[in-house]
This record gives structure tokens, C-alpha cells and sequence, in this order.
């Protein structure tokens, strides 16, 4: 029989969530609206879905319609957001992420997501999952992922430094956010993988939290079973 796998341990202070693909599986959604907005500009809808995951609409939208002018691309993405906040068919919780919210509740911990505000709240709504009290939404940066602004900004928040925060994330932009900000990353699901993770998980049932205190200070410290 095969060896168990060995256990990974990192030891932190705080903890940034990226939510789409990461605490909420919403990929039927974002396929249904990316395909939609996809035929509607001529583009092939499996090229565009290879770059959808992690951004910021209007992010994807230059990548995929370069020559656009970005007005009428953050024009889009206005309708694409209310489109797909209206669409909630489908919308879970990624595994292991209920346990793993109910576990983080009374740690330093933050949302991360390129969602605007509406859209996180029905999502983690649909999901049956609690919204964190801090949280980075798209209205609070200027720059989507892979800018590290957003995970910059959730430390800032819960006042630790990017060397005492680690990022959990699914997505190609999501992790290149999390390194360039200067945080260790937990790659999520199956896309994350192939994107340089410190380590990856096929879901959350592959992570336990526990915390631990250390001369009145407290530490997360995160067993990760791949």
C-alpha cells in the first residue's frame, strides 16, 4: 500500500481569502456569463475562460479585446457584475469550507476577492458561508490581480506585515498576487496546481486550523495534509 501522505505545517499570524474558487465553487456562473459576453464579441469562449479566473472583469476584458478603449470595458464589467450577482444557480461552497470558516471565526482573518461588494455578499450568501469583517473588495483598489494592492490592503487592515499573512488562492493571478505581495500561498483546487504554490490542496478538508499561543501571542498554525 502507499505511504500516507506527509503533513505540511505553516505557522502564521494571519490569514487572506480569496473567496471564487477558493471558499465558493461559483464556476458554473462565471462559465454561463463569460461564454455569454464571449460569443457576444466574436471571441472562442474556451480561449476566453482560460483567463477569466481571478481578475477583475474589466481586467479580463483588455486581455481578451486588447484595442478597446478601457471606458468601455469598466462599462462592461458594471453589467457583467450585475449579471452575475443576479445568477446564483449553482453557487456552493468549495469542500471543506464551512469547517474551515466555522475554525478562522476568531482569528485575524480577511476576504480578498476581485468581487465587488455586492456580488461577495451574494455569493457567500448562496454558499451558506459567514462574510468575513474585514474585506477587500473590488471598489477597494485600484489595480485587480495580479496586483498585490488587494492582499497589500487586507494585512494593512488587520495589522500584520505580508511576512505574517498567508494567502489562500485558486487562480493563476490570484497566486502571482499573493507572491508578489510577499506572502506564502496555499493554492486552492484544481487549477491551482500549475501555478507555484508554497503548497496546494485539492479543497479545504485538506487543512486544519489550529491555534496557538506563544509567550501572549497568538499563532495560526495550519496542517495541511495534501
Amino acid at each position: 500500500m502507499p505511504a500516507a501522505p506527509s503533513p505540511s505545517v505553516l505557522t502564521t499570524r494571519a490569514l487572506l481569502l480569496d473567496m471564487d474558487g477558493t471558499l465558493v465553487n461559483s464556476d458554473a456562473v462565471v462559465e454561463r456569463c463569460w461564454r455569454r459576453w464571449a460569443l457576444r464579441h466574436g471571441l472562442d469562449p474556451e480561449e476566453a475562460l482560460k483567463v477569466v479566473h481571478g481578475r477583475q472583469g474589466y481586467a479580463t476584458m483588455a486581455v481578451l479585446l486588447p484595442d478597446r478603449p478601457m471606458s468601455e470595458n469598466h462599462a462592461d464589467n458594471r453589467a457583467m457584475l450585475a449579471e452575475e450577482t443576479a445568477d446564483l444557480d449553482g453557487v456552493v461552497p468549495v469542500g471543506g469550507a464551512p469547517a474551515f470558516m466555522a475554525a478562522v471565526a476568531g482569528l485575524p482573518h480577511a476576504l480578498v476577492t476581485s468581487a465587488d461588494g455586492p456580488l461577495a455578499r451574494a455569493r457567500m450568501g448562496a454558499a451558506g458561508l459567514p462574510m468575513p469583517e474585514v474585506r477587500v473588495t473590488a471598489e477597494c483598489v485600484g489595480a485587480s490581480k495580479p496586483d498585490p494592492e488587494g492582499f497589500l490592503k487586507g494585512a494593512a487592515e488587520l495589522g500584520f506585515g505580508p511576512a505574517d499573512c498567508v494567502v489562500f488562492e485558486d487562480s493563476e493571478a490570484g497566486i502571482q498576487a499573493g507572491r508578489a505581495a510577499g506572502m506564502r500561498v496555499v493554492g486552492v483546487g484544481p487549477r491551482a496546481g500549475a501555478f507555484g504554490p508554497d503548497v496546494h490542496v485539492p479543497d479545504l478538508t485538506h487543512v486544519r486550523v489550529e491555534a496557538v499561543e506563544a509567550d501572549g501571542v497568538t499563532a495560526i498554525r495550519l496542517h495541511i495534509t495534501a
